[in-house]
């Protein structure tokens, strides 16, 4: 047995560095697993405290962290500055801590109010040299807008900035401080804070190193003004913007604004897209599906249609390239009719899809069958031309027989071409939908595509 105590000065550093490893999650105890070490013995203290880089040593300061005391009992290590400060103790030690700022280093702070905004601008008006991290969430109310000048030269390193409900009309001019941001998420933004596509455009060429981009408006009233203007012609391609490093785009808003900002950027190395829509009467996005087929270059891979209480959804999984489009809705014809338009204008083509679902996730289902609802769901299953396997929740199987019951003649592999298997959940020897889907399987058969019905349980397929 080796005894730990003889153990060179290199090898208890590789020990050390790998129970300090940094997490995916920094909280408090994960951060400062290191206080632990530096109790053992006068040797492992010495060395802990005497390796702070490369034990990425660090404080963390909450609004229960006694900053004043906690700061003249440890070195000056970098700081981590994270809670919500919603109380006059917890405020007090936030901005002890800010007061460091040449050591503060991640700044995250919710449940921020107005009165809370401004002492921060104000602690903020000072070089920040070694932050990185910034995250700032309101509390829900409207906040005063961040002034132009914030930051204006004072984070050089910053590479992750995160704000949530708080207006930054001065986002365009974010280069000026901070060239090298990995992310950016800018969420539930009011119109108070309203920018352009032409202004963010313009940020994102500046910030070659971007990864994650996440753009979100609180209500549909933040779009660009197309009353007044004609949108502009689509850009050639060898005149847009590329943002070389972008992986991730995430965006909640109006159909215009998106369609806007995609026609002037190219973003060679995205792998995902997470798209949400306020409710719309016209799903019309030429443009994004330009932008989709150029970019996302989408794979086989299985396709998900669900319904809930708030909102229709598409997306695909799995695949290196993941694509989800959301639309903010709760009526369940407006739900079909909004994913229908989606599925065949922003995602035609969908020749890649081998397996189809169609899922409900609401609380109690109120949906009705009728003609209309039957043309719909064709329209929805119009694109999926490769589709071999449909896997339905039981409470749409009915209404979806009935629409494929339709298909007579000539039409009947003018849907779902491919089609070889409905697999239906909580599927019933007898019941309406056998009654129903017998005639198109009979006539499926007929024209030489045959189609069998089945089960769909937990080992009928993956999910």
């Amino acid at each position: 047995m080796i005894r730990i105590d003889v153990l060179p000065d290199d090898v208890l550093l590789a020990i050390f560095d790998f129970c300090v490893g940094s997490p995916w999650y920094e909280g408090k105890a994960r951060v400062e697993e290191w206080k632990s070490l530096v109790h053992v013995c006068r040797r492992w203290r010495t060395l802990v405290l005497g390796s702070p880089r490369r034990l990425n040593l660090r404080l963390y300061c909450t609004p229960k962290t006694p900053v004043r005391d906690t700061l003249d009992v440890w070195p000056a290590l970098p700081l981590i500055i994270a809670g919500s400060i919603d109380l006059t103790l917890g405020r007090d030690n936030i901005f002890a801590a800010l007061g460091q700022s040449n050591r503060v280093c991640q700044v995250i702070l919710w449940r921020l109010a107005g009165w809370h905004i401004e002492e921060f601008l104000a602690a903020m008006q000072v070089p920040f040299p070694e932050l990185t991290h910034l995250e700032l969430f309101s509390d829900g109310e409207t906040l005063p807008a961040i002034p132009d000048s914030f930051l204006d030269g004072s984070a050089p390193r910053l590479r992750i900035f995160i704000l949530n409900g708080i207006p930054f009309p001065g986002l365009p001019k974010l280069h000026l401080s901070s060239t090298h941001l990995v992310q950016l998420w800018l969420t539930y933004i009011p119109h108070s804070g309203y920018f352009s596509p032409e202004a963010i455009v313009t940020l994102l060429s500046t910030l070659s190193s971007l990864e994650s981009l996440q753009i979100g408006f609180q209500s549909p009233q933040s779009r660009p003004d197309w009353e007044t203007r004609r949108p502009p012609p689509p850009k050639p391609k060898p005149f847009n913007f590329v943002i070389p490093a972008l992986n991730f785009f995430g965006f909640r808003g109006v159909i215009e604004y998106l369609e806007d900002l995609v026609t002037r950027i190219d973003t060679p190395q995205l792998d995902g897209m997470d798209i949400t829509f306020f409710n719309q009467i016209d799903f019309d996005t030429p443009r994004l599906a330009q932008f989709i087929n150029r970019t996302l270059k989408l794979t086989k891979r299985n396709a998900h249609v669900q319904f809930n209480d708030y909102f229709a959804r598409v997306r695909f999984s799995p695949g290196s390239k993941a694509l989800e489009m959301k639309i903010l809705c709760r009526e369940p014809d407006w739900q079909l009719s909004s994913i229908e338009q989606v599925c065949n204008s922003s995602l035609h083509p969908l020749s890649t899809v081998d397996d189809l679902y169609i899922e409900h996730r609401y609380r109690q289902l109120v949906w009705k069958d009728d003609a209309v609802e039957n043309t719909l769901w064709l329209q929805l299953l119009l694109p999926f031309t490769a589709v071999k396997n449909l896997y339905l929740d039981k409470e749409f199987a009915p209404g979806i027989a009935a629409a494929l019951q339709e298909l007579v003649g000539d039409r009947i592999i003018e849907v779902l071409p491919s089609l070889q298997n409905i697999f239906v959940k909580g599927l019933e020897p007898s019941g309406s939908f056998q009654e129903i889907i017998g005639q198109f399987v009979a006539a499926r058969q007929l024209s030489n595509h045959p189609i069998a019905i089945s089960v769909w349980d937990s080992h009928t397929k993956p999910m």
